[in-house]
């Protein structure tokens, strides 16, 4: 998920890539899964666009699913002062460790709360690196389908996992919420310090949001999330640490509804997240295979307002480069996690496992 594929650049200043990936996985928690001896399935096509035209550059990534499609940035920019872009469209919303916080093809435990790598419909402006500090600024009108009125035939059909609805009593985790509600009127804030220390070299930061929510004729609360995070690099290692909370406070309400992947899920009101994560980097030459990283990343979801149980994931794996191809070998042990046999919403004391191999072609 988090790799950048190498471009073509076409005549008009425009440079267009994509991936086409696919997807083995054997579980735990399917026994038809485990019968077969595991699943190979197709995952994505997907076409990226970027390049400057004048002084505006385009950046934007579309993904085909056999179940969906679904865009996942499309923006503007404008570099209007030495130090300083604005990003206009489906962006990023600054928050938490940057680019990821993690190292695997699932993310984090944050990326099912909507906290890691998410985006939406709005503008920012960007600080790039000066004098150790950055600085990213963000307002977003709604989410990137339109909010909870937008002109979408499934508001679950989407590449970041956002707010869908609140879940009435005896609505069941997975169903379509009965109450539509989204996200309007956010803004978002990250400022990070740089440290260099030789071969040790730190970025600290921390991140908050602050937004209303709406049911399509009034609005009926506000959402909010803070994070204090760390991103270092030693040598060949590194290691990033992340703290975060969020709430939405929504009248009488402990649990609301997600969507994502074509898939509603549901996840605490109210919650606290704490990711560990450690890699190392090791460049080779054996034949085509350049760069090999090994890692092992942790989350856990607490204080839920729901009252279930913690929600775990650790994800231990390698990452293969060679050429155009890129590999993910993952060992992910969860515990109430989506798309590993669980919710986010769920409350069981039982692990599941799930072998994962992902094998994508950039170009």
């Amino acid at each position: 998920m988090a790799s950048t594929p190498v471009k073509a650049e076409s005549e008009d200043g425009i440079k267009v890539g994509g991936a086409i990936r696919s997807n083995y996985n054997y579980t735990s928690y399917s026994e038809g899964n485990k019968d077969r001896g595991g699943d190979f399935d197709f995952d994505i096509f997907r076409i990226n666009v970027s390049g400057e035209i004048g002084d505006v550059s385009l950046n934007g990534e579309i993904r085909f699913f056999d179940y969906m499609t679904a865009v996942k940035y499309a923006y503007v920019g404008y570099q209007f002062a030495e130090n300083w872009q604005a990003q206009v469209g489906i962006t990023k919303v600054p928050f938490g460790n940057s680019p990821y916080n993690s190292h695997n093809y699932f993310f984090s435990t944050n990326y099912y709360l909507g906290l890691e790598d998410d985006f939406d419909l709005g503008i920012v402006f960007k600080r790039s690196i000066a004098d150790n500090w950055q600085l990213d600024l963000g307002f977003f009108k709604n989410d990137e389908l339109g909010g909870v009125d937008g002109y979408v035939d499934n508001r679950s059909d989407r590449y970041s996992y956002d707010i869908v609805g609140s879940r009435a009593v005896g609505e069941g985790i997975y169903d379509e919420p009965t109450q539509a509600i989204g996200e309007y009127n956010t803004f978002s804030g990250r400022f990070a310090y740089h440290f260099d220390q030789g071969a040790l070299t730190t970025e600290v930061g921390v991140s908050a949001l602050s937004g209303g929510l709406h049911d399509g004729m009034r609005r009926v609360g506000d959402y909010q999330a803070w994070a204090l995070h760390s991103n270092s690099q030693y040598h060949n290692w590194n290691l990033q640490l992340q703290q975060s909370q969020y709430s939405y406070d929504i009248a009488n309400i402990d649990r609301i509804a997600v969507g994502a992947y074509s898939f509603y899920d549901s996840i605490a009101a109210e919650a606290t997240s704490t990711t560990v994560n450690l890699a190392y980097d090791w460049a080779v030459n054996f034949g085509p295979v350049t760069a090999l990283q090994f890692y092992n990343d942790y989350g856990v979801v607490y204080n839920k307002s729901d009252n279930t149980a913690n929600t775990v994931m650790n994800v231990t794996g390698v990452s293969v480069a060679a050429g155009g191809l890129f590999t993910y070998f993952e060992w992910v042990n969860g515990k109430n996690q989506p798309f590993v046999g669980g919710s986010a919403s769920g409350d069981s004391n039982d692990y599941q496992q799930r072998f994962n191999i992902n094998v994508g072609y950039y170009f």
